[in-house]
């Protein structure tokens, strides 16, 4: 029963696979006598090199294979990178607040992560003897120098003496920290201060606080760290693969699930000069704006890179040809040399970051639809121009696809007519002719033509 069951279904592939090719040729050579007739008619128009690799369709086979068309043409395309990272501090906005001097937490005005600060704003108090003895040694300096001032007239070494060591003990009380108002406070009142308040030097947010009240200092302890969340950095994981299209100074649009229908925008700082073993990525930093606060620290985003490429395959942005970049800071751009208006770093020339020299002409491009790809080769389809209805294979070498296009390096000019729609049929009609086709470029062999006598 099992051996009658597969016999009939082998009849029935080998009827079927009968029937499929009966129908290919009745569908692309429209019978013996049409085809004859067709390539004697186009080797009268084309030439007979022409009309052996071509295939011809009839009107009505061509209305059933939906053949479509399209010119190969230069035209401005741009690639889609899309990566994945989190938002993170941005490092040369982070300050780690220390204490300048052996000493006592007192008071903590600041007793929680999270919280706010202004420049300005009282951190925390600190008593510190070394502290104490500074400003002691202070008022004796400017007691001595006073005294020596009424004495009737003395050598002047002594008097520059004394000069010197007040100057020597309000440069220790600077090197602790000690802003110069409250140096001079301190003159002007004759008395110490058994305290020392530790001022914010910058406006941000507490992101860690080290030690609590009533504990003891060294010199060079960490008390607060506290990072401005205006400016943030996002962190990017990039494959190999996507490295060519990243340049120094590029545009990041950014979305984030917590956030939905806001778009944020960023430049490129930093692309990572080592690829990660275990992920094979490279890390990617953008520099973001956050006036508004509303991304924080932590959040996962999902960055797109709209790189525009040359005809030469290479990565240009508009506006940056010939211009000259700060290597820290991509949002400083100058006509000229230069330094940077932040860090003051010279600035270097676009070129030097991965930018194109001039603006290259745009690179030459097909739908990517139109190549058929076997992982050794490509092949399209191109309409003779002699004929309309004739199809012959060619050979082509791809670049990047970016988008809906593949840039194209070799085997292909500007104006022809590739197929885009019905090249897998018009490939098959070529199999059976024995014509050049995905699977055999050269063609080859017998054609198959449902006539053939045994």
């Amino acid at each position: 029963m099992k051996l009658l069951l597969n016999n009939k279904r082998l009849l029935f592939l080998i009827v079927g696979a009968g029937l499929l090719v009966l129908f290919l040729l009745y569908l692309f050579i429209g019978g013996k006598d049409h085809q004859e007739a067709a390539m004697d008619h186009s080797q009268h128009q084309m030439g007979g090199k022409h009309a052996m690799h071509a295939v011809t369709l009839s009107p009505a086979a061509r209305a059933l294979a939906e053949v479509q068309v399209s010119s190969v043409e230069r035209k401005e395309v741009r690639g889609e990178v899309r990566l994945f990272g989190k938002v993170d501090y941005d490092e040369t906005l982070v300050s780690y607040i220390t204490s300048w001097f052996p000493g006592r937490i007192e008071k903590m005005y600041l007793n929680y992560t999270g919280i706010s600060v202004n420049k300005g704003d009282h951190m925390a108090d600190i008593y510190s003897p070394k502290l104490i003895s500074g400003q002691e040694e202070l008022l004796q300096s400017l007691q001595a120098l006073a005294s020596f001032t009424k004495q009737d007239q003395s050598s002047s070494f002594v008097h520059k003496n004394a000069q010197a060591n007040v100057e020597a003990s309000r440069a220790k009380l600077r090197l602790w920290g000690i802003p110069e108002e409250r140096i001079k406070s301190i003159e002007s009142s004759k008395k110490v201060d058994d305290v020392m308040t530790i001022i914010a030097p910058m406006s941000g947010v507490v992101i860690q606080k080290h030690i609590s009240e009533g504990h003891y200092v060294k010199e060079g302890s960490h008390i607060f760290t506290i990072a401005d969340l205006s400016e943030l950095w996002v962190k990017l994981d990039a494959y190999e693969s996507d490295l060519v299209w990243l340049r120094y100074g590029q545009d990041v649009e950014f979305t984030t699930d917590a956030l939905p229908g806001r778009t944020f925008t960023g430049v490129i700082s930093f692309i990572d000069p080592f690829l990660s073993e275990k992920t094979r990525t490279a890390s990617v930093r953008v520099n973001i704006t956050n006036e508004e606060k509303l991304l924080k620290p932590g959040m996962f985003l999902k960055g797109l890179v709209r790189p525009l490429v040359t005809s030469e395959g290479g990565v240009s942005t508009k506006g940056f040809a010939g211009k000259w970049i700060a290597p820290m800071h991509p949002q400083i751009v100058k006509d000229g040399p230069g330094s940077c208006d932040i860090c003051g770093m010279p600035l270097v020339k676009a070129e030097e970051l991965g930018y194109v020299e001039t603006e290259e002409g745009m690179p030459l491009v097909i739908p990517h639809t139109a190549p058929l790809l076997t992982g050794k080769r490509a092949i399209v389809y191109v309409q003779l121009p002699e004929d309309s209805s004739s199809f012959m294979a060619k050979k082509v070498v791809l670049g990047a696809r970016l988008g809906d296009y593949y840039i194209v390096k070799r085997g292909l000019e500007e104006g022809e007519v590739v197929v885009v729609n019905g090249n897998f049929k018009i490939d098959s009609a070529s199999q059976i002719l024995a014509k050049p086709s995905m699977m055999k470029p050269e063609g080859g062999g017998k054609p198959k033509t449902g006539h053939q006598h045994h």
